[in-house]
């Protein structure tokens, strides 16, 4: 009977396994088609991206499933961790360290995780749920799409190696800055009721060190993906299609005649004209390149580059699931006031 019992166990845990295969494999394969998916919607629905509708649509039917992908595999390998090692841990083993050091390997982190602010989000949320202080997560959440080994090989190939070398050391100086100053501030009470559950989450402490089989660690994983996942999801499509439209619709000649001239005033306007916008680092660099060639500063290029990936409304929007208003303004505050001290800097030095 035992035997048999056992049997059965193993052949459950083979489909398992199987099944966890096979999914994971479908959505890899999902995620690397999305920019042929968003290709194949747009001309089925008879529009093009040469026109600004065409642009912005390719543009949301692309992002929305890679962020939700996205989160959906963070959150869920973030819930099958919580059954081996509690918050409570993760929070000790961080709290033994001096103040800055998680910052500091929070910010490295994200210099090789190439992500956009919006894509950055879900890590940020398996961060918090795993049990990481909230300075620690803004590092990153300002480090990944701000300064990633993409931004810095095409720094590199554009402006060659000393700029990028400035723009990294700078960037990430904001981004452990910045989680220093908000961990400082203890602000963990502004962010939203069910974020500060994850925190105090008491199922991770329950489960870890127990023999508990692979099939409720995945259980586990699953419920993290539908509480966490069902919670954001809408404020997502709805941060993406604010995105797919300042994308689509603001052109880039605008931009330029404004940041032309090497004035005083001009880097915190640039800071305060890439706000609204929405983009990566691969995709903002050339427009970088071509303000510059327009006759823009490179420190006031650059700061607008920087609000563009690291202060994006979309982001905001998303957030604002996450965060309540107070965090969000002060998070934007901190980082617009380093950024523009970095545009000043360019304009002195380089």
């Amino acid at each position: 009977m035992k035997q048999r019992e056992k049997a059965l166990k193993d052949g459950g845990q083979t489909g398992m396994w199987l099944r966890f295969v096979i999914a994971s494999a479908a959505l890899l394969l999902l995620y690397n088609n999305l920019g042929k998916l968003a290709e194949m919607v747009v001309g089925v629905l008879g529009f093009n991206r040469e026109n600004h509708f065409g642009e912005a649509l390719y543009f949301f039917v692309y992002e929305v499933p890679k962020v939700l992908l996205l989160l959906v595999a963070v959150v869920f390998v973030m819930g099958v961790v919580h059954t081996f090692v509690s918050p409570e841990k993760t929070r000790k083993m961080l709290s033994g360290k001096r103040t800055g050091v998680g910052n500091v390997m929070a910010a490295g982190l994200g210099i090789v995780t190439p992500f956009c602010s919006c894509s950055a989000v879900p890590l940020f949320i398996g961060f918090l749920q795993a049990g990481v202080p909230l300075g620690v997560t803004f590092s990153f959440l300002i480090a990944a799409p701000m300064v990633n080994e993409v931004a810095l090989a095409l720094l590199f190939g554009m402006f060659g190696w000393k700029i990028a070398l400035t723009y990294m050391t700078m960037g990430l100086g904001i981004a452990i800055t910045a989680g220093v100053v908000i961990e400082k501030l203890g602000m963990e009470g502004q962010l939203e009721e069910w974020v500060r559950q994850l925190l105090n989450s008491d199922v991770a402490e329950s489960e870890a060190g127990r023999n508990i089989s692979w099939s409720g660690r995945f259980g586990e994983g699953i419920g993290h993906v539908r509480s966490i996942v069902g919670k954001v999801w809408f404020y997502i499509v709805l941060g993406v299609g604010a995105g797919a439209g300042i994308h689509g619709y603001v052109p880039e000649n605008f931009m330029a005649s404004l940041m032309g001239e090497n004035a005083w005033w001009s880097v915190p306007a640039a800071v305060l004209l890439g706000v609204p916008m929405y983009s990566n680092a691969a995709a903002i660099l050339p427009i970088v390149q071509a303000l510059l060639g327009k006759g823009a500063a490179l420190g006031t290029a650059m700061a607008f580059m920087m609000s563009v990936i690291a202060l994006s409304a979309p982001e905001m929007i998303i957030l604002r699931k996450v965060l309540k208003p107070r965090l969000i303004i002060t998070f934007a505050g901190v980082v617009a006031a380093g950024i523009v001290l970095v545009g000043y800097v360019f304009n002195l030095v380089l």
